[in-house]
């Protein structure tokens, strides 16, 4: 599993969420408390958005508590929204290929969890990604796969029923190949204006994610980062959450079911 963080709002520097605190995602890339590993050391990634409608993005595969030019980057670099990610592989390889967050035009995607027996329905589900996307995949993780047939399933419209169309495909294949290991959905969006937050599983155990709303703007975070829980709430299980940019989050619920593979 991995662990993330998510910012929306007015322009800060990076390091005042990424770095500078007491739990940080660098700190949680070695001593992270609610992941079902400790470490996540294989690669990090950031993505922003500046002054150009496309997000840049600096990914690497050395461990975010050990990379220099990480700490100097985020200290230089202030942006209204940005990802940052620290992964622990779960299969594929560690590459910069493989780390997140994962671009497509104006889009940004990063995701904790994953596809149970993803190498059993792999071939079948990247069969179900259209040529001119295909032509983008970088990598080989289950995350950048869902991430291209969600924008296949239309995705930029309207990102929970896209992505709502997409996890019931895969939970199909998955039945189809009587894969009885759980699919697990805990991932952020966003095109630079509107953030959507995915906290979704087949069973009741979806990875953490948290969000924080104050007067400067929303963070959504795998766990808190100050080190408690205090001013923090639980994305519910099965729940999406939705922001724009300046505006308050939105909460719903979403059934995760199948759709009969084909």
């Amino acid at each position: 599993m991995c662990r993330f963080l998510a910012y929306s709002g007015e322009p800060v520097f990076l390091s005042d969420l990424v770095c500078a605190p007491t739990h940080s995602l660098v700190h949680q890339s070695l001593h992270a408390d609610e992941g079902k590993t400790e470490t996540n050391g294989d690669g990090f990634g950031i993505g922003w958005y500046g002054e150009r409608a496309e997000p840049g993005i600096y990914r690497d595969i050395s461990p975010a508590w050990s990379d220099e030019n990480l700490v100097n980057l985020c200290g230089q670099v202030r942006a209204r929204t940005f990802f940052a990610h620290v992964r622990a592989a779960t299969g594929t390889a560690t590459a910069r290929a493989n780390c997140h967050p994962f671009a497509h035009g104006r889009h940004l995607f990063m995701h904790n969890g994953q596809i149970g027996g993803y190498c059993r329905i792999k071939r079948r589900l990247e069969a179900l990604i259209p040529d001119e996307l295909y032509d983008s995949r970088r990598g080989s993780t289950d995350s950048e796969a869902i991430f291209l047939l969600a924008l296949a399933n239309g995705l930029a419209d309207d990102p929970v029923g896209a992505m709502a169309r997409t996890i019931e495909t895969i939970r199909g294949l998955m039945q189809a190949a009587s894969v009885a290991e759980p699919l697990r959905f805990t991932a952020v969006l966003t095109d630079g204006e509107t953030l959507t937050a995915y906290r979704w599983a087949c069973d009741s155990r979806p990875p953490s994610l948290y969000y924080r709303e104050g007067p400067g703007g929303l963070v959504v975070v795998s766990e808190p980062i100050d080190g408690c829980r205090e001013g923090w709430q639980v994305v519910p299980k099965g729940a999406t959450l939705q922001a724009r940019r300046g505006g308050s989050a939105l909460i719903t619920l979403h059934k995760v079911t199948a759709r009969k593979a084909a």
